[in-house]
């Protein structure tokens, strides 16, 4: 029993959430209301989620050593911590891998899409992670490829200024997490943030959130007009998030932050909610 669970936490399934920015364009295109539009941005996600656990589990083995040195990983990272055997792991990446193959039958363009993501998580695992900013931008990118497998699963284009937004909103976050990373422990979880400093990433923090809440508000401008009204709640939302990054010590893991603050939990909820109301009657 104890071997299934590190299996299971070996494919992270806390970090699925990050998945959801595929449904971007099932909401922004107004076709929420279509049953089959939905199913298929939800195949695409789940796809989504097997890549991204293949991912992780890739990136596991290839630190296994590094984690075993590591005081928190060497407990909760099941490789590191000896729960789960590398063979394991590897028969594991190769039964995900093979639920994609299976999904190039269902969803060609979105595991095209999918291929190009693990591609650039191979090169994230194996040296773009010790390069100072590429590996920000390789975590950032990995956003935007979310959003567009979203649009390939509808077969509809997605506005420019909605990838430009996304890639500013994933910045924002990844710098936040090297940050928090390297506020807490220094450079001893990172090698890489030995070429950082807080005041640094700060800048990046700020440059990518300034960029992001202006590039939506152009979004909704030129596109959703209507939208508007959810300009506030964005901007509320990044201020809240900074709050918990500066003041309650979370932003070293995004996906913990948003499920466990409450105030940021509802605001992003209220801005789901606010845009499938806006854009509800763009659906018949």
């Amino acid at each position: 029993m104890k071997r299934w669970s590190g299996l299971l936490r070996l494919m992270r399934p806390q970090q699925w959430i990050k998945n959801s920015f595929v449904l971007a364009p099932l909401v922004f295109a107004g076709a929420f209301k279509d049953p089959h539009a939905i199913a298929q941005a939800l195949l695409a996600m789940a796809l989504f989620c097997v890549a991204s656990s293949a991912a992780y589990i890739v990136n596991d083995i290839k630190d296994v050593e590094r984690d075993r040195m590591h005081p928190k990983k060497s407990k909760t990272r099941p490789l590191a911590a000896g729960i789960v055997r590398r063979s394991e792991a590897l028969a594991l990446v190769a039964l995900l891998y093979g639920v994609l193959v299976w999904g190039w039958f269902l969803q060609p363009a979105v595991v095209l899409v999918i291929c190009g993501y693990l591609a650039l998580n191979w090169a994230y695992s194996f040296g773009l992670k010790h390069q100072p900013v590429l590996d920000i931008f390789t975590v950032a990118f990995g956003f935007v490829l979310r959003v567009y497998a979203g649009a390939q699963a509808l077969s509809v284009p997605v506005s420019s200024w909605m990838f430009i937004t996304t890639l500013c909103l994933a910045l924002y976050l990844a710098a936040v997490k090297r940050r928090q990373e390297l506020s807490h422990r220094g450079s001893e979880s990172r090698e890489v943030l030995e070429q950082y400093t807080v005041a640094l990433v700060d800048r990046y923090a700020e440059m990518a959130a300034t960029g992001a809440l202006v590039f939506y508000s152009m979004f909704v401008m030129s596109a959703q007009p209507e939208l508007v009204i959810t300009v506030p709640v964005v901007l509320f939302g990044l201020f809240r998030y900074w709050f918990v990054v500066e003041r309650l010590e979370g932003g070293e893991s995004p996906t913990d932050a948003l499920l466990f603050d409450l105030p940021l939990l509802a605001t992003v909820l209220v801005w789901i909610g606010a845009c499938l109301w806006v854009l509800w009657p763009a659906s018949h």
